[in-house]
């Protein structure tokens, strides 16, 4: 894979924010004081206007970064001529006084290596996505940083006028940098990153080994774990799609979207990872975010919603900022909010769906079940025989898509085992009414001729999306129709690379270059479903290619080249992978390593 264009970071969280780091030091993005508030560092998207918080050695140096095991605490090792030094970059988090200590601080400890190698340490952050500029003004032991509205301290054992010139240092001893917003660090500052190092280390391993995760490739099951886990904003239970926003598609595409958001339309399979990996308390946060939503909304659904459940999600194009390598236009907010995407009812029901039959919540103190699955009936009913935008949110023609109708019999079908628990017969017999009627429209997709189901109705186009149909168990996964199905979008969307487009028909921006990586998991679940295992596995070990230095998966995939694509990381490319590996592993009678 030569020429591969590769995202040369890892990042860091705390369920609170999230970070970029760069391999050269650099902290690439940074929003604060939440996932979709404006960066203060955004060096990812413009060097200039981005602000920069580095910590380099003075001439040429090589650098490789890699994280403490099973845990988001990041590690860059830096070496120059004059010596070697590492950074530990991590955001605090563990248990304190029965609840989750998870501040807006980022830590840096610096610490030699070999030799004495020569550093200049800047930091320089930004508001109002690089509109704005911070006063900088020197404390005794800190750098304070305020715009009138918004303050952060820099709290260090570095001599605090290195930040009010341009000279480097010889660093001959572990130094420490605390960035916080708000609320400043005051305590002994190399005792308290001390500890809060130590009990965050504490905190991600014991999270991991409380995890249910098999011997299948765990390894990169573990670090999509971790992915996930801080994807999510633990205030409201919410899992944003990724961190970053208008990292483009392929380059010049103009596909460059703001992914800093909550895809109801997603919550199926994530509700579905966390599920196989036995993290019950983020499903139990995540659904209360769902229902949180359901039961607000007076009208329909949306596609989407803010981390706080916001239903207004206006876009915004950034003229003033470069783009990522050139890439335009930089967008804020997601226009798909206004989307009529009619999969999101099922979804939803789906995704609520163990607090309602998995006894291992106590959902008999649950008083709602059956106005609730009354709701979401209602709009699965009001919706049916609607045409939409389909999941891939197509801005300007609506069809009746196969995947729709898919999850609205899934939704349904979820409906009839929560009224089987809560002994509602009436609810069964509705929720069976509209399985038949959701079928009848996922039959006339099917084109006998070809033996497949189309993406939608009247369409010859095939999609990524009807792998669904099996491993759903819409299709009898032994059926023949299920096995001619897959080979029938094997033949038109699947890679010799193993990869997978989502469609390869024009949409309202011309034809996808760049395959979708969450499609080429779902094959490998198609694969296991069908019986073809040996080709599963294959597969699947040919998809951990594309991952960077870190086990870090993107949005795209470029075919080419395998070069990395979209938002990043993706963290529905993640849950792709943990399901994949789930399903994989259970129709093993072996254990498989990472050799």
């Amino acid at each position: 894979m030569e020429n591969r264009h590769v995202y040369q970071s890892g990042i860091i969280g705390n369920c609170a924010y999230l970070a970029h780091v760069q391999k050269d030091s650099n902290i690439s993005w940074l929003c604060w004081p939440s996932f979709d508030s404006s960066f203060i560092f955004g060096g990812l998207l413009d060097s200039k206007r981005g602000g920069r918080f580095s910590i380099q050695p003075i001439g040429e140096f090589t650098s490789k970064q890699y994280y403490i095991e099973n845990t988001n605490v990041l590690r860059t090792e830096i070496t120059t001529a004059d010596g070697s030094y590492r950074i530990t970059d991590f955001a605090p988090r563990y248990r304190q006084y029965e609840r989750y200590f998870k501040p807006l601080m980022l830590v840096r400890k610096i610490e030699p290596l070999v030799g004495r190698p020569r550093i200049r340490i800047i930091c320089d952050p930004v508001s109002a996505y690089g509109q704005g500029s911070f006063n900088k003004f020197r404390g005794s032991n800190h750098v304070e940083f305020s715009n009138g509205i918004e303050q952060m301290r820099l709290t260090t054992d570095v001599p605090v006028s290195h930040f009010f010139g341009d000279e480097p240092f010889v660093l001959g001893e572990t130094k420490y940098l605390v960035l916080t917003y708000g609320q400043p660090l005051e305590a002994p500052l190399e005792r308290t990153a001390e500890h809060f190092l130590r009990e965050t280390v504490n905190y991600w391993r014991t999270w991991i080994k409380h995890a249910t995760i098999s011997a299948f490739y765990q390894e990169a099951v573990i670090r999509s774990a971790l992915v996930l886990k801080i994807h999510q904003y633990e205030d409201t239970g919410a899992i944003i799609a990724a961190g970053t926003t208008s990292l483009p598609e392929y380059p010049g595409s103009g596909r460059n979207w703001d992914y800093r958001y909550c895809w109801l339309r997603d919550s199926y399979y994530v509700i579905t990872a966390l599920n196989h990996i036995g993290q019950f308390e983020e499903m139990e946060l995540y659904a209360n975010y769902i229902t949180n939503i359901t039961h607000a909304d007076v009208g329909r659904l949306q596609p989407l919603y803010g981390i706080n459940g916001q239903s207004e999600l206006t876009e915004h194009i950034l003229d003033e900022l470069a783009g990522y390598q050139g890439n335009k236009p930089v967008r804020i907010g997601n226009q798909a909010y206004e989307h009529i995407q009619n999969d999101v009812y099922g979804q939803a029901m789906i995704a609520l769906l163990p607090l309602y039959t998995d006894y291992r919540f106590v959902f008999k103190e649950r008083s709602d079940a059956g106005r609730w699955v009354d709701y979401i009936l209602q709009k699965i009913e009001k919706t049916i025989d609607e045409k939409d935008a389909g999941i891939w949110e197509f801005r300007n023609f609506a069809n009746h898509h196969c995947y729709s109708n898919l999850f609205q019999w899934a939704g349904s079908s979820a409906a009839h085992k929560i009224g089987t628990v809560i002994g509602d017969q009436k609810l069964i017999d509705r929720a069976d009414a509209l399985m038949k009627r959701a079928s009848y429209h996922i039959e006339a997709c099917y084109d006998a001729e070809r033996g497949v189901y189309t993406n939608a109705v009247g369409s010859p186009h095939l999609d990524a999306s009807t792998l669904q149909l099996i491993m759903m168990h819409y299709l009898d996964p032994s059926s023949e129709k299920a096995r001619n199905h897959l080979k029938a979008l094997e033949r038109e969307l699947k890679t010799p690379q193993g990869l997978f487009y989502r469609y390869l028909h024009s949409d309202d921006f011309g034809k996808p270059k760049s395959t979708f990586l969450i499609c080429a998991f779902w094959h490998v679940e198609a694969l296991a479903c069908v019986g073809r295992l040996d080709e599963a596995v294959a597969t699947f070990e040919k998809l951990l290619a594309y991952a960077n230095h870190l086990m870090l998966f993107s949005e795209d995939v470029d075919e080419s080249n395998g070069s990395q694509w979209g938002n990043f990381p993706q963290a529905y490319s993640h849950v792709g992978l943990m399901n994949a590996a789930y399903r994989i592993s259970m129709k093993l009678d072996r254990p498989i390593f990472v050799g």
